[in-house]
């Protein structure tokens, strides 16, 4: 599924530019730097490469990503309902509900993303009012389109 794989915390100068890194990605704006060495801190950094399944429909949610670099595509079933870029967070929906998960998330292009197991998703959710806030906040808009999609 994916490439290289590290805990960004296993070494305090790749952590700190994980965070420097951070600053500059959309989900994270307006973060102070002890914040973003936290999600540092949290996060593995992972790499896909086009093709690899980062998020697989039905299946359990254990982690979510933010997208670092790259791109991706959504799909519900056999439809594509989106191109993800740097920025986003996906797998979240599923560590919040405790539900499968809803789409399938495929690499196309060679990708660099934050990974967050759901014990580190709950810290971030618990830690950083920024996050929660961001989170319920897609989440709704997520759940609106899905229900536009159903009605379509």
């Amino acid at each position: 599924m994916f490439g290289k794989r590290k805990k960004a915390a296993e070494d305090e100068q790749s952590r700190f530019a994980l965070a420097v890194e951070l600053r500059d990605i959309s989900f994270f704006v307006g973060f102070e730097p002890a914040e973003l060495e936290r999600v540092a801190e949290l996060a593995d950094e992972v790499e896909a490469l086009p093709g690899a399944v980062i998020i697989d429909q039905g299946r359990v949610g254990q982690e979510c990503f933010v997208v670092l670099d790259g791109q991706a595509t959504v799909h519900v079933g056999d439809d594509t309902v989106a191109t993800i870029g740097p920025g986003t967070m996906i797998g979240e929906m599923a560590l919040v509900d405790h539900r499968p998960r809803s789409a399938s998330v495929i690499a196309e292009s060679p990708m660099r993303l934050v990974a967050f197991d759901t014990d580190d998703f709950k810290r971030l959710l618990s830690e950083m009012p920024k996050v929660h806030e961001r989170v319920i906040t897609m989440l709704g808009a997520r759940l609106d389109a899905n229900a536009r999609r159903q009605a379509d």
